[in-house]
């Protein structure tokens, strides 16, 4: 069975302009840094979020956890939003690696200035946890893809430097925010010390993320992603692919919204189905409400009809389009997903 595949926009194959950039990538040692295409993509990547360097990880998680590392000592607390990936999903590794806990500010994914400086643990009091770093997601995974509005986000990073406090961007799907806004990923990484980019999400590339900062940061972030085994060596193939996801699949992520939009308003028709929020990316989370199917229930019956999609909790789920679910995919996944649950 051919399967419309919305669990994730990670689960992309590589296209055949892909798989030849792959075959005939350049390759080093990424340890002694002679590896050209890791160099070029770092160079290429700390260029256009308008960064001094940046630095190549297998994943965005271990990247994630490196800038924890590089930002904060073990006891130190972190300001998160609501439902954020740093909490969710993984798998505890801030408490485990960095050794921080986490402050949730705001509601639904989203905090203000107010929001955060409310959440601030003051250095002076030793009963607190000192709050030393703020964390926001951009896009929001959790909450549908949720674009965090980059006026609060300006307003949070000064006022966060005004209190000392360090910033990083989980930017994961940051080109999604990119392509809704119109905003340049340099202009929406600008306020922040460190931010993560995946090439992975959205981009098609079969795996990679970059962390970008000052050449002081990155240059401490080297030694932690070698503590947490992100130290590869002849990792050029990814480079290359994603360097190749950057000329072709960046300018079409537009396309993935339209998708988005339109499967939720094809599940919106269901008075058994709730979404968390109107989708502004490429992400649907929805809720499964009144007499509806269990989540689990839903997700195997729609599987045994050729859909897949992820189940988020009891009664959550949550589908992703990306480039290898056109709209017409995804219409049909929507007609499925309709019948199955009802209502």
């Amino acid at each position: 069975m051919d399967f419309i595949d919305l669990r994730s926009d990670t689960v992309t194959r590589p296209s055949p302009g892909m798989r030849k950039a792959i075959y005939e990538a350049e390759v080093g040692d990424v340890q002694y840094g002679d590896d050209p295409s890791v160099n070029r993509l770092e160079g290429r990547i700390a260029e256009l979020l308008g960064k001094e360097d940046a630095l190549w990880f297998p994943s965005g998680t271990q990247a994630n956890q490196a800038a924890l590392l590089t930002l904060t000592r073990p006891g130190d607390d972190v300001i998160v939003s609501e439902e954020s990936h740093a909490v969710w999903h993984e798998a505890g590794g801030g408490g485990a690696n960095a050794g921080v806990q986490f402050t949730v500010a705001g509601r639904n994914g989203l905090f203000t200035a107010d929001d955060m400086i409310a959440a601030v643990k003051p250095r002076s009091n030793n009963l607190y946890a000192p709050t030393t770093l703020v964390e926001i997601e951009n896009t929001q995974n959790r909450m549908g893809g949720l674009v965090f509005p980059q006026d609060d986000i300006v307003r949070i990073c000064a006022a966060a430097r005004a209190r000392d406090l360090a910033t990083f961007l989980d930017g994961a799907r940051l080109w999604n925010a990119s392509a809704a806004t119109g905003l340049s990923v340099a202009e929406l990484a600008q306020p922040f010390d460190l931010t993560m980019v995946a090439m992975s999400k959205g981009l098609g590339a079969p795996g990679g993320s970059l962390l970008a900062g000052s050449r002081d940061l990155i240059a401490a972030a080297v030694r932690f992603r070698r503590r947490l085994g992100g130290a590869m060596r002849q990792v050029g193939f990814f480079a290359a692919a994603a360097d190749y996801a950057l000329d072709h699949n960046l300018a079409r992520l537009a396309d993935d919204h339209v998708s988005a939009r339109m499967l939720g308003q094809m599940l919106s028709q269901s008075s058994r189905i709730r979404l968390v929020a109107e989708p502004q990316t490429n992400i649907i989370v929805f809720d499964l409400v009144g007499d509806a199917p269990n989540g689990q229930s839903v997700a195997q019956q729609a599987r045994e009809r050729g859909v897949l999609v992820s189940v988020f909790g009891p009664n959550k789920l949550r589908a992703v389009t990306h480039l290898d679910t056109p709209f017409e995919a995804c219409e049909r996944a929507g007609r499925i997903l309709l019948d199955v649950i009802g209502g």
